[in-house]
């Protein structure tokens, strides 16, 4: 817990530090960290039940067009709330027709979700198609106020995470990890739990990808439902540590900070190295960094 406080205090009080010529650097890469945690903590909130997904990307996409659409009639934060809702119902379509499915099985039912909604998107005209869709800023007066909107996205993340961990709801989804059958044997409503954690798992990445529309002031399809968006937010959790708050919040931080010093220092080659730190980790890293630092799975 000292950890995730640390860091979210320090995050908080970064516009305020003295850091010269880096300043718009580094908190432009401190907003792309806090969102691309936050996708990490979504997706998190459903591996919990043992379910691998591979529709995050589209849930965040779906939420990034949501909200740059209404975003002119209705205003940036009734806009994000539409992104959630539209993340989160189709999350309801999708759960009904898929969450009986298990494993691999599961993985590729939402990978094609995935590339439905991209097509999709890539085809209607009123999402601007392959051209892309221009969003406008959410607060144009305040210099700080992408900053600050992403790192409400971070922090409301952060409690829906820890508030999980520590509800009823931890245990139906830790038997229901543990194996299906003996989970309904000891009366948990398996299929209800997962339903419950997708809904809430996709609602958060919807809102993350609706500050992101507002971060980039520009959209794409390929950008905002690339299947690199669903690898970032399974990645991270694994480097970080599974089934915790804490696990995706280093990870995430880590991870994104390495990637632009990367890019700074190797260039066009980074990605190399990048694959490379992260194979290790995981092979020398079982348990992610929370177990390097001590901490518990299942612990915040």
């Amino acid at each position: 817990m000292k950890e995730i406080l640390g860091l979210l205090l320090f995050s908080a009080l970064l516009p305020f530090l003295p850091l010269g010529d880096w300043q718009a650097f580094l908190l432009d890469t401190a907003q792309f960290a806090f969102l691309i945690t936050a996708l990490a903590l979504s997706w998190d909130l459903l591996a919990r039940t043992g379910q691998l997904s591979l529709a995050h990307g589209a849930f965040f996409g779906l939420g990034a067009y949501a909200a740059g659409l209404t975003a002119k009639a209705l205003g940036p934060l009734p806009a994000l709330g539409v992104g959630m809702a539209v993340a989160g119902l189709s999350s309801l379509v999708l759960g009904l027709a898929t969450l009986r499915l298990q494993g691999i099985y599961f993985a590729i039912a939402t990978l094609a979700f995935s590339e439905v909604m991209r097509t999709l998107v890539l085809k209607a005209p009123f999402t601007g198609g392959p051209i892309g869709l221009p969003v406008p800023p959410a607060f144009p007066g305040l210099p700080l106020g992408g900053y600050y909107l992403a790192f409400s996205a971070l922090l409301l993340a952060v409690a829906i995470s820890l508030g999980l961990a520590r509800s009823r709801l931890a245990y139906a989804q830790a038997a229901t990890r543990q194996g299906e059958a003996v989970a309904r044997v000891l009366g948990v409503p398996v299929v209800r739990v997962k339903l419950v954690s997708f809904l809430l798992s996709s609602a958060l990445a919807g809102l993350t990808g609706g500050v992101y529309a507002f971060k980039t002031l520009f959209l794409t399809p390929y950008d905002a439902f690339g299947l690199g968006r669903a690898v970032e937010a399974l990645v991270i959790p694994i480097f970080g540590g599974l089934y915790t708050t804490s696990g995706p919040l280093l990870g995430g931080f880590l991870l994104v900070g390495l990637e632009s010093w990367l890019r700074l220092r190797v260039g066009e080659g980074y990605l190399v190295a990048y694959g490379a730190l992260l194979i290790l980790a995981i092979l020398f890293l079982p348990r992610g960094l929370v177990g390097l630092f001590g901490g518990r799975r299942g612990a915040d």
